[in-house]
Protein backbone atom coordinates (compact mmCIF):
# COMPACT_ATOMS: atom_id res chain seq x y z
CA UNK A 1 0.00 0.00 0.00
CA UNK A 2 1.51 3.49 -0.45
CA UNK A 3 1.92 6.65 1.01
CA UNK A 4 -1.25 8.91 1.30
CA UNK A 5 -0.28 11.17 -2.42
CA UNK A 6 -1.98 13.52 -4.15
CA UNK A 7 -0.95 12.74 -7.99
CA UNK A 8 -0.37 15.70 -10.37
CA UNK A 9 -1.51 14.91 -13.75
CA UNK A 10 -0.01 17.57 -16.46
CA UNK A 11 -2.28 16.65 -19.37
CA UNK A 12 -5.38 15.67 -17.85
CA UNK A 13 -7.48 16.10 -20.67
CA UNK A 14 -5.63 14.20 -22.55
CA UNK A 15 -5.78 10.98 -24.21
CA UNK A 16 -3.69 9.11 -22.17
CA UNK A 17 -5.31 10.54 -18.81
CA UNK A 18 -8.68 9.11 -20.10
CA UNK A 19 -7.72 6.02 -21.33
CA UNK A 20 -4.93 4.70 -19.38
CA UNK A 21 -4.17 6.72 -16.23
CA UNK A 22 -7.82 7.37 -14.74
CA UNK A 23 -8.77 3.70 -15.29
CA UNK A 24 -5.29 2.24 -13.68
CA UNK A 25 -6.05 4.66 -10.86
CA UNK A 26 -9.66 3.49 -10.34
CA UNK A 27 -9.18 -0.30 -10.99
CA UNK A 28 -6.35 -0.01 -8.39
CA UNK A 29 -9.07 1.51 -6.25
CA UNK A 30 -11.52 -1.13 -6.42
CA UNK A 31 -9.23 -3.47 -5.83
CA UNK A 32 -8.36 -1.84 -2.73
CA UNK A 33 -4.88 -1.33 -2.79
CA UNK A 34 -4.81 2.68 -2.98
CA UNK A 35 -4.86 4.94 0.67
CA UNK A 36 -8.08 6.90 1.26
CA UNK A 37 -6.75 9.71 1.15
CA UNK A 38 -5.14 9.14 -2.19
CA UNK A 39 -5.86 12.87 -4.59
CA UNK A 40 -5.93 13.56 -8.19
CA UNK A 41 -5.35 16.82 -9.47
CA UNK A 42 -5.88 17.12 -13.61
CA UNK A 43 -3.69 20.23 -14.38
CA UNK A 44 -4.85 21.66 -18.33
CA UNK A 45 -5.66 24.16 -19.96
CA UNK A 46 -8.81 23.75 -20.92
CA UNK A 47 -11.82 25.86 -19.13
CA UNK A 48 -13.63 23.52 -17.02
CA UNK A 49 -15.52 22.90 -13.22
CA UNK A 50 -14.07 19.85 -10.97
CA UNK A 51 -18.15 18.67 -11.92
CA UNK A 52 -17.50 18.57 -15.33
CA UNK A 53 -13.73 17.37 -15.59
CA UNK A 54 -15.52 14.43 -13.22
CA UNK A 55 -18.22 13.22 -15.30
CA UNK A 56 -16.00 13.45 -18.62
CA UNK A 57 -13.71 10.58 -16.97
CA UNK A 58 -16.86 8.53 -15.69
CA UNK A 59 -17.96 8.33 -19.23
CA UNK A 60 -14.29 7.77 -20.62
CA UNK A 61 -13.81 5.24 -17.90
CA UNK A 62 -17.01 3.33 -18.76
CA UNK A 63 -15.04 2.51 -22.18
CA UNK A 64 -11.54 1.93 -20.74
CA UNK A 65 -11.64 -0.11 -17.88
CA UNK A 66 -10.31 -3.48 -17.33
CA UNK A 67 -13.23 -4.31 -14.96
CA UNK A 68 -17.38 -3.52 -14.95
CA UNK A 69 -17.32 -0.08 -13.24
CA UNK A 70 -19.46 -0.31 -9.85
CA UNK A 71 -21.28 3.01 -9.05
CA UNK A 72 -20.42 3.13 -5.70
CA UNK A 73 -16.58 2.56 -6.37
CA UNK A 74 -16.69 5.44 -8.61
CA UNK A 75 -18.92 8.04 -7.01
CA UNK A 76 -16.65 7.66 -3.70
CA UNK A 77 -13.51 7.95 -6.11
CA UNK A 78 -15.01 11.08 -7.93
CA UNK A 79 -14.92 13.12 -4.42
CA UNK A 80 -11.05 12.41 -4.29
CA UNK A 81 -10.22 14.18 -7.81
CA UNK A 82 -10.26 17.75 -8.95
CA UNK A 83 -9.54 19.83 -11.91
CA UNK A 84 -6.46 22.94 -11.95
CA UNK A 85 -6.88 25.33 -15.36
CA UNK A 86 -3.67 27.01 -16.43
CA UNK A 87 -1.26 26.94 -18.96
CA UNK A 88 2.08 24.88 -18.90
CA UNK A 89 3.95 28.16 -19.34
CA UNK A 90 1.87 30.54 -16.41
CA UNK A 91 4.41 31.34 -13.60
CA UNK A 92 0.62 32.13 -11.57
CA UNK A 93 -0.74 29.11 -12.52
CA UNK A 94 1.83 27.01 -10.29
CA UNK A 95 1.61 29.40 -7.53
CA UNK A 96 -2.14 28.31 -7.21
CA UNK A 97 -1.56 24.76 -7.55
CA UNK A 98 1.31 24.83 -4.52
CA UNK A 99 -1.88 26.91 -2.99
CA UNK A 100 -4.27 24.55 -3.99
CA UNK A 101 -2.00 20.97 -3.08
CA UNK A 102 -1.40 22.95 1.19
CA UNK A 103 -5.18 22.92 1.11
CA UNK A 104 -5.48 19.46 -0.14
CA UNK A 105 -3.13 17.59 2.59
CA UNK A 106 -4.36 19.48 5.61
CA UNK A 107 -8.18 18.60 4.23
CA UNK A 108 -7.40 15.08 3.17
CA UNK A 109 -4.34 14.41 5.22
CA UNK A 110 -1.76 13.82 1.62
CA UNK A 111 1.21 14.58 4.09
CA UNK A 112 3.11 17.26 1.35
CA UNK A 113 3.32 13.91 -0.68
CA UNK A 114 3.01 14.72 -4.58
CA UNK A 115 3.40 12.58 -7.98
CA UNK A 116 3.54 14.62 -11.23
CA UNK A 117 2.66 12.90 -13.88
CA UNK A 118 4.00 14.63 -17.20
CA UNK A 119 1.27 13.31 -20.14
CA UNK A 120 2.32 15.00 -21.94
CA UNK A 121 4.41 16.01 -25.66
CA UNK A 122 8.02 16.26 -24.46
CA UNK A 123 8.13 19.65 -25.57
CA UNK A 124 6.33 20.77 -22.64
CA UNK A 125 8.41 19.02 -20.08
CA UNK A 126 10.62 22.47 -20.24
CA UNK A 127 8.06 24.88 -19.36
CA UNK A 128 6.59 22.57 -16.77
CA UNK A 129 10.03 21.65 -15.24
CA UNK A 130 11.04 24.87 -15.08
CA UNK A 131 8.05 26.42 -13.17
CA UNK A 132 7.88 23.44 -10.70
CA UNK A 133 11.31 24.55 -9.46
CA UNK A 134 10.36 27.93 -9.20
CA UNK A 135 7.33 27.59 -7.77
CA UNK A 136 9.06 25.12 -5.05
CA UNK A 137 6.72 22.23 -5.54
CA UNK A 138 9.74 20.01 -6.47
CA UNK A 139 10.60 20.99 -2.34
CA UNK A 140 9.56 18.72 0.21
CA UNK A 141 9.47 19.06 4.11
CA UNK A 142 11.08 16.52 6.18
CA UNK A 143 9.00 12.98 6.15
CA UNK A 144 7.37 13.44 2.71
CA UNK A 145 8.65 13.40 -1.05
CA UNK A 146 7.89 14.65 -4.38
CA UNK A 147 8.54 12.69 -7.29
CA UNK A 148 8.34 12.85 -11.43
CA UNK A 149 7.08 10.28 -13.99
CA UNK A 150 8.21 10.72 -17.39
CA UNK A 151 6.04 9.16 -20.28
CA UNK A 152 8.10 8.25 -23.41
CA UNK A 153 9.94 8.94 -25.99
CA UNK A 154 12.33 9.81 -23.88
CA UNK A 155 14.01 12.42 -26.69
CA UNK A 156 14.38 11.09 -30.30
CA UNK A 157 17.92 10.56 -30.38
CA UNK A 158 21.09 10.92 -27.45
CA UNK A 159 21.22 14.83 -28.04
CA UNK A 160 17.45 15.18 -27.50
CA UNK A 161 18.06 12.39 -25.05
CA UNK A 162 20.46 14.12 -22.89
CA UNK A 163 18.80 17.28 -23.27
CA UNK A 164 15.90 16.05 -21.44
CA UNK A 165 17.33 14.32 -19.21
CA UNK A 166 19.16 17.71 -17.81
CA UNK A 167 15.70 19.31 -18.00
CA UNK A 168 14.25 17.17 -15.99
CA UNK A 169 17.82 16.36 -13.85
CA UNK A 170 17.83 20.17 -13.19
CA UNK A 171 14.54 19.86 -10.86
CA UNK A 172 14.23 16.36 -9.36
CA UNK A 173 17.17 14.12 -8.56
CA UNK A 174 17.49 10.77 -10.16
CA UNK A 175 16.03 8.79 -7.48
CA UNK A 176 12.98 11.07 -7.91
CA UNK A 177 12.50 10.54 -11.47
CA UNK A 178 10.63 7.71 -13.17
CA UNK A 179 10.76 7.19 -17.24
CA UNK A 180 8.19 4.83 -17.81
CA UNK A 181 7.97 2.28 -20.41
CA UNK A 182 4.70 0.34 -19.85
CA UNK A 183 5.71 -2.76 -21.81
CA UNK A 184 7.68 -3.45 -18.54
CA UNK A 185 4.27 -2.93 -16.45
CA UNK A 186 3.10 -6.12 -18.07
CA UNK A 187 3.16 -9.08 -15.79
CA UNK A 188 4.55 -11.36 -18.14
CA UNK A 189 7.49 -9.29 -18.57
CA UNK A 190 7.57 -8.80 -14.86
CA UNK A 191 7.62 -12.43 -14.40
CA UNK A 192 10.79 -12.79 -16.60
CA UNK A 193 12.98 -12.67 -14.23
CA UNK A 194 11.18 -15.28 -11.66
CA UNK A 195 10.94 -17.60 -14.16
CA UNK A 196 14.88 -17.38 -15.19
CA UNK A 197 16.03 -16.98 -11.81
CA UNK A 198 13.39 -18.81 -9.51
CA UNK A 199 13.73 -21.88 -11.74
CA UNK A 200 16.59 -24.56 -11.62
CA UNK A 201 15.61 -26.45 -14.84
CA UNK A 202 16.16 -22.99 -17.00
CA UNK A 203 18.87 -20.83 -15.46
CA UNK A 204 21.44 -23.80 -16.10
CA UNK A 205 20.69 -23.77 -19.62
CA UNK A 206 20.30 -19.88 -20.28
CA UNK A 207 23.43 -19.33 -22.30
CA UNK A 208 25.59 -20.33 -25.05
CA UNK A 209 25.85 -23.88 -24.77
CA UNK A 210 22.28 -24.27 -24.52
CA UNK A 211 20.45 -21.91 -26.56
CA UNK A 212 20.74 -21.28 -30.48
CA UNK A 213 18.90 -18.11 -30.67
CA UNK A 214 15.98 -16.03 -29.41
CA UNK A 215 13.50 -14.18 -31.52
CA UNK A 216 11.49 -10.83 -29.91
CA UNK A 217 8.39 -10.04 -31.95
CA UNK A 218 6.32 -6.87 -31.64
CA UNK A 219 3.30 -7.02 -34.32
CA UNK A 220 0.22 -5.02 -34.55
CA UNK A 221 -2.91 -4.72 -37.64
CA UNK A 222 -2.97 -1.04 -36.69
CA UNK A 223 -1.51 2.09 -39.67
CA UNK A 224 -0.31 5.31 -38.20
CA UNK A 225 -4.32 5.71 -37.16
CA UNK A 226 -3.71 9.72 -37.53
CA UNK A 227 -0.41 10.25 -35.93
CA UNK A 228 1.17 10.65 -39.15
CA UNK A 229 3.07 13.92 -38.24
CA UNK A 230 4.52 11.85 -34.96
CA UNK A 231 5.28 9.00 -37.27
CA UNK A 232 7.25 10.21 -39.70
CA UNK A 233 9.31 12.25 -37.04
CA UNK A 234 9.59 8.79 -35.27
CA UNK A 235 9.41 5.37 -37.31
CA UNK A 236 9.17 1.93 -35.83
CA UNK A 237 13.15 2.22 -34.63
CA UNK A 238 12.97 5.32 -32.37
CA UNK A 239 9.27 4.52 -31.84
CA UNK A 240 9.72 0.75 -30.59
CA UNK A 241 12.97 -0.54 -30.43
CA UNK A 242 14.88 1.40 -28.89
CA UNK A 243 12.55 1.30 -25.33
CA UNK A 244 10.21 -1.61 -25.89
CA UNK A 245 12.01 -4.24 -27.37
CA UNK A 246 15.69 -3.56 -25.96
CA UNK A 247 14.03 -3.31 -22.71
CA UNK A 248 12.81 -6.95 -23.16
CA UNK A 249 16.22 -8.45 -24.26
CA UNK A 250 17.84 -6.74 -21.51
CA UNK A 251 15.35 -9.09 -19.37
CA UNK A 252 16.16 -11.78 -21.56
CA UNK A 253 19.84 -11.74 -21.23
CA UNK A 254 20.80 -10.02 -18.16
CA UNK A 255 22.88 -11.64 -15.30
CA UNK A 256 21.30 -12.49 -11.85
CA UNK A 257 21.03 -8.85 -10.23
CA UNK A 258 22.53 -9.10 -6.63
CA UNK A 259 19.30 -8.08 -5.30
CA UNK A 260 15.98 -7.06 -5.97
CA UNK A 261 16.54 -2.95 -5.29
CA UNK A 262 15.90 -0.98 -8.29
CA UNK A 263 19.27 0.30 -8.79
CA UNK A 264 20.64 -3.92 -8.72
CA UNK A 265 18.51 -4.59 -11.44
CA UNK A 266 19.21 -1.50 -13.52
CA UNK A 267 23.07 -1.87 -13.32
CA UNK A 268 22.21 -5.40 -14.66
CA UNK A 269 20.36 -4.05 -17.86
CA UNK A 270 23.14 -1.47 -18.22
CA UNK A 271 25.47 -4.07 -18.80
CA UNK A 272 23.14 -5.82 -22.05
CA UNK A 273 22.97 -2.35 -23.72
CA UNK A 274 26.51 -1.93 -23.36
CA UNK A 275 27.33 -5.62 -24.59
CA UNK A 276 25.42 -4.96 -28.07
CA UNK A 277 27.70 -5.30 -30.83
CA UNK A 278 27.69 -1.73 -32.49
CA UNK A 279 27.16 -1.86 -36.52
CA UNK A 280 29.11 -0.07 -38.89
CA UNK A 281 27.44 1.11 -42.29
CA UNK A 282 27.65 -1.67 -43.99
CA UNK A 283 26.84 -4.00 -40.98
CA UNK A 284 23.59 -2.46 -40.55
CA UNK A 285 22.81 -3.03 -44.35
CA UNK A 286 24.10 -7.20 -43.88
CA UNK A 287 22.03 -6.90 -39.98
CA UNK A 288 19.12 -4.80 -40.43
CA UNK A 289 15.81 -4.66 -42.40
CA UNK A 290 13.67 -1.48 -42.86
CA UNK A 291 10.50 -2.11 -44.32
CA UNK A 292 7.23 0.14 -45.05
CA UNK A 293 3.78 -1.09 -45.37
CA UNK A 294 2.07 -1.29 -48.61
CA UNK A 295 -1.66 -1.25 -49.92
CA UNK A 296 -3.02 -4.36 -48.81
CA UNK A 297 -5.98 -6.25 -46.53
CA UNK A 298 -6.39 -6.68 -42.88
CA UNK A 299 -9.05 -9.42 -42.17
CA UNK A 300 -10.77 -9.25 -45.14
CA UNK A 301 -10.44 -4.99 -45.37
CA UNK A 302 -8.90 -3.17 -47.78
CA UNK A 303 -5.97 -0.83 -46.51
CA UNK A 304 -4.37 1.60 -47.96
CA UNK A 305 -0.31 2.13 -48.02
CA UNK A 306 1.67 4.53 -45.30
CA UNK A 307 2.52 6.51 -48.08
CA UNK A 308 -1.34 7.27 -48.48
CA UNK A 309 -2.27 8.28 -45.34
CA UNK A 310 -3.40 11.54 -43.47
CA UNK A 311 -0.73 13.99 -43.09
CA UNK A 312 2.11 11.70 -44.09
CA UNK A 313 4.71 12.81 -46.97
CA UNK A 314 3.76 10.98 -50.30
CA UNK A 315 7.51 10.37 -50.54
CA UNK A 316 8.52 9.07 -47.11
CA UNK A 317 11.04 6.99 -46.52
CA UNK A 318 9.77 6.11 -42.79
CA UNK A 319 10.18 2.87 -41.75
CA UNK A 320 6.97 1.46 -40.26
CA UNK A 321 8.84 -2.15 -39.84
CA UNK A 322 11.91 -2.80 -38.46
CA UNK A 323 13.94 -6.38 -38.32
CA UNK A 324 17.27 -7.15 -36.67
CA UNK A 325 20.11 -9.37 -36.28
CA UNK A 326 22.05 -8.54 -33.03
CA UNK A 327 24.73 -10.20 -30.62
CA UNK A 328 25.17 -9.18 -27.20
CA UNK A 329 29.56 -9.77 -26.74
CA UNK A 330 29.21 -11.37 -23.46
CA UNK A 331 30.54 -14.86 -22.35
CA UNK A 332 26.77 -15.75 -21.89
CA UNK A 333 25.49 -15.15 -25.08
CA UNK A 334 28.62 -15.52 -27.52
CA UNK A 335 27.73 -16.20 -30.79
CA UNK A 336 23.82 -16.37 -30.41
CA UNK A 337 21.74 -14.33 -32.03
CA UNK A 338 19.02 -11.95 -30.99
CA UNK A 339 16.33 -11.65 -33.78
CA UNK A 340 14.23 -8.78 -33.26
CA UNK A 341 11.20 -7.15 -35.48
CA UNK A 342 8.58 -5.19 -34.91
CA UNK A 343 5.73 -4.18 -37.05
CA UNK A 344 2.41 -2.30 -38.64
CA UNK A 345 0.03 -3.72 -40.43
CA UNK A 346 1.06 -7.13 -39.69
CA UNK A 347 -1.72 -9.75 -39.53
CA UNK A 348 -2.19 -9.82 -35.70
CA UNK A 349 -1.45 -8.11 -32.70
CA UNK A 350 1.15 -10.00 -30.43
CA UNK A 351 4.28 -9.61 -28.63
CA UNK A 352 6.29 -12.60 -27.52
CA UNK A 353 9.59 -13.88 -26.82
CA UNK A 354 10.73 -17.21 -28.35
CA UNK A 355 14.09 -18.89 -26.82
CA UNK A 356 15.00 -21.58 -29.19
CA UNK A 357 16.96 -24.17 -27.82
CA UNK A 358 19.78 -26.46 -29.55
CA UNK A 359 18.42 -29.36 -31.24
CA UNK A 360 19.06 -32.67 -29.20
CA UNK A 361 21.02 -35.43 -31.26
CA UNK A 362 18.85 -37.41 -33.44
CA UNK A 363 20.71 -40.76 -33.61
CA UNK A 364 18.59 -42.53 -31.60
CA UNK A 365 15.66 -41.78 -34.41
CA UNK A 366 17.58 -42.00 -37.28
CA UNK A 367 16.70 -45.80 -38.71
CA UNK A 368 12.74 -44.08 -38.70
CA UNK A 369 13.33 -40.73 -40.87
CA UNK A 370 12.28 -38.43 -37.79
CA UNK A 371 13.10 -34.66 -37.42
CA UNK A 372 13.08 -33.49 -34.18
CA UNK A 373 11.92 -29.83 -33.73
CA UNK A 374 13.68 -27.42 -31.04
CA UNK A 375 12.42 -26.94 -27.79
CA UNK A 376 10.62 -23.47 -27.80
CA UNK A 377 9.68 -21.62 -24.55
CA UNK A 378 7.77 -18.87 -25.49
CA UNK A 379 7.10 -15.63 -23.24
CA UNK A 380 3.81 -14.18 -24.29
CA UNK A 381 3.49 -10.42 -23.48
CA UNK A 382 0.47 -9.79 -25.45
CA UNK A 383 -2.62 -10.77 -25.39
CA UNK A 384 -3.10 -14.08 -23.24
CA UNK A 385 -0.18 -13.58 -21.16
CA UNK A 386 1.45 -16.74 -20.64
CA UNK A 387 4.23 -19.16 -21.34
CA UNK A 388 4.40 -22.04 -23.29
CA UNK A 389 7.32 -24.69 -23.42
CA UNK A 390 7.40 -27.02 -26.53
CA UNK A 391 8.98 -30.53 -26.44
CA UNK A 392 9.07 -33.95 -28.23
CA UNK A 393 6.61 -36.49 -27.35
CA UNK A 394 5.97 -40.00 -28.58
CA UNK A 395 2.71 -40.18 -30.52
CA UNK A 396 0.52 -43.53 -29.06
CA UNK A 397 0.36 -46.38 -30.94
CA UNK A 398 3.25 -48.88 -32.12
CA UNK A 399 5.55 -47.24 -33.80
CA UNK A 400 8.01 -44.68 -32.99
CA UNK A 401 5.96 -41.57 -34.16
CA UNK A 402 7.21 -38.17 -32.38
CA UNK A 403 5.40 -35.40 -32.10
CA UNK A 404 5.92 -31.90 -30.75
CA UNK A 405 3.43 -31.29 -28.11
CA UNK A 406 2.79 -27.73 -25.66
CA UNK A 407 2.55 -27.19 -22.70
CA UNK A 408 1.26 -23.60 -21.48
CA UNK A 409 0.41 -21.70 -18.60
CA UNK A 410 -2.14 -18.72 -18.93
CA UNK A 411 -2.00 -16.21 -16.29
CA UNK A 412 -5.96 -15.47 -16.27
CA UNK A 413 -6.78 -19.43 -15.90
CA UNK A 414 -3.86 -20.63 -13.38
CA UNK A 415 -4.63 -17.66 -10.86
CA UNK A 416 -8.22 -17.28 -11.34
CA UNK A 417 -8.45 -13.21 -12.26
CA UNK A 418 -7.26 -11.44 -14.97
CA UNK A 419 -3.56 -9.76 -15.12
CA UNK A 420 -3.78 -5.95 -13.77
CA UNK A 421 -3.11 -3.12 -16.71
CA UNK A 422 0.44 -2.21 -16.95
CA UNK A 423 -0.07 1.14 -15.84
CA UNK A 424 -1.56 -0.16 -12.55
CA UNK A 425 1.69 -1.64 -11.25
CA UNK A 426 3.56 1.00 -12.68
CA UNK A 427 1.47 4.05 -10.70
CA UNK A 428 1.37 1.72 -7.73
CA UNK A 429 5.74 1.27 -8.16
CA UNK A 430 6.11 5.01 -8.78
CA UNK A 431 4.05 5.85 -6.20
CA UNK A 432 5.32 3.33 -3.54
CA UNK A 433 9.29 4.55 -4.35
CA UNK A 434 9.92 1.58 -6.56
CA UNK A 435 11.56 2.26 -9.53
CA UNK A 436 12.80 -1.06 -10.60
CA UNK A 437 10.13 -1.13 -13.84
CA UNK A 438 11.50 2.50 -14.55
CA UNK A 439 14.05 3.31 -16.93
CA UNK A 440 17.16 5.27 -15.81
CA UNK A 441 19.27 7.65 -17.38
CA UNK A 442 22.65 6.30 -17.96
CA UNK A 443 20.03 3.02 -20.00
CA UNK A 444 17.85 5.47 -21.59
CA UNK A 445 21.41 7.55 -23.02
CA UNK A 446 23.26 3.96 -23.81
CA UNK A 447 20.24 2.77 -26.21
CA UNK A 448 20.02 6.25 -27.89
CA UNK A 449 24.00 5.39 -28.70
CA UNK A 450 23.08 1.88 -29.99
CA UNK A 451 20.38 3.13 -31.79
CA UNK A 452 21.44 5.95 -33.48
CA UNK A 453 24.69 4.58 -34.95
CA UNK A 454 21.84 2.20 -37.09
CA UNK A 455 20.10 5.53 -37.78
CA UNK A 456 23.14 7.24 -39.15
CA UNK A 457 23.72 4.22 -41.62
CA UNK A 458 20.59 4.53 -43.01
CA UNK A 459 20.89 8.08 -44.44
CA UNK A 460 24.53 8.34 -45.11
CA UNK A 461 25.83 8.71 -48.73
CA UNK A 462 27.00 6.99 -50.96
CA UNK A 463 24.54 3.90 -50.76
CA UNK A 464 22.19 3.68 -47.74
CA UNK A 465 20.26 0.36 -47.10
CA UNK A 466 16.89 -0.15 -49.34
CA UNK A 467 13.37 0.96 -47.68
CA UNK A 468 12.04 -2.53 -48.56
CA UNK A 469 8.09 -2.13 -49.17
CA UNK A 470 5.36 -4.99 -47.87
CA UNK A 471 1.75 -5.85 -48.30
CA UNK A 472 -0.49 -4.77 -45.53
CA UNK A 473 -1.51 -7.69 -44.30
CA UNK A 474 1.78 -9.71 -44.70
CA UNK A 475 4.34 -10.47 -42.25
CA UNK A 476 7.15 -8.17 -43.17
CA UNK A 477 9.27 -7.80 -46.50
CA UNK A 478 10.78 -11.02 -47.67
CA UNK A 479 14.22 -9.37 -47.14
CA UNK A 480 13.07 -9.85 -43.33
CA UNK A 481 12.44 -13.56 -43.91
CA UNK A 482 16.01 -13.41 -45.90
CA UNK A 483 17.50 -12.46 -42.74
CA UNK A 484 17.25 -15.51 -41.08
CA UNK A 485 17.74 -17.52 -43.91
CA UNK A 486 21.18 -16.85 -44.25
CA UNK A 487 21.57 -18.28 -40.72
CA UNK A 488 19.64 -21.18 -41.45
CA UNK A 489 16.61 -20.23 -39.49
CA UNK A 490 13.43 -18.65 -39.91
CA UNK A 491 10.60 -16.73 -37.98
CA UNK A 492 8.37 -18.64 -35.94
CA UNK A 493 4.71 -18.52 -37.05
CA UNK A 494 2.77 -16.64 -35.06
Amino acid sequence: MPQPCTVVIFGATGDLTHRKLIPALYNIAADGDLPSALTVVGFARRDKTDDQFREELGDALKKFSRQTVREEVWENFTQSIFYHRSEFGDAEGYTKLAERLEKIDAERGTRGNRLFYLAVAPDQFEDICLHLKKSGLNKTREGSWARIVVEKPFGTDLPSARKLNATVSGTFAEKDTYRIDHFLGKETAQNIMVLRFANAIFEPLWNHRYIDHVQITASEPLGVEGRGPYYEGAGALRDMVQNHLLQLLCLVAMEPPTDLTADSVRDEKVKVIRSLRNMTGAEVAENVVRGQYAAGAIGGKDVQAYRQEERVNPGSMTETFVALRLLVDNWRWAGVPFYVRVGKRLPKSSTEIAVQFMSAPSVLFNKGGAVLDQNVLVIRIQPDEGISLKMEAKMPGAAIRIEPVKMDFHYGTSFGKASPEAYERLLLDAMSGDATLFARRDEVETAWKFIDAIEDAWHKPPAPPPLCPYPSGSWGPKEADELLQRDGRAWRRL
